[in-house]
């Protein structure tokens, strides 16, 4: 996983602030955590301070698109009531789009 080993992503997952990640990882977290949780809250300063940490305007759209794609589809499973899939199904599909990633054909490049 890109030398990020099980425990590091753990701990991302529990909280990326305290994680030991690079800190561009962390600064686009910290945009993907506002826009989840306070859309209203991001602002200049939030791209400011990630592009302070190294992320340029491409990385940054790109954490956006897909966070607004994950939290599409997370509010239509919970709308629908999807059944949440075996463990052995999650791992194909993770090493299915850690092999060929994930393709927008209607994103701009």
């Amino acid at each position: 996983m890109s030398g990020i080993d099980a425990q590091t992503v753990a701990a991302a997952l529990e909280d990326h602030r305290a994680a030991d990640i690079p800190p561009r990882l962390k600064a686009a977290l910290d945009i993907v955590h506002k826009l989840t949780l306070r859309p209203e809250e991001l602002g200049p300063e939030d791209i400011d301070a990630a592009m302070e940490a190294g992320l340029d305007e491409r990385a940054i759209q790109e954490a956006m698109y897909v966070c607004f794609a994950f939290n599409v589809i997370d509010r239509l499973a919970d709308a629908f009531d999807f059944p949440i899939q075996e463990p052995s199904h999650q791992r194909r599909t993770a090493a299915f789009l850690w092999r060929f990633g994930y393709r927008g054909g209607a994103l701009p490049p």
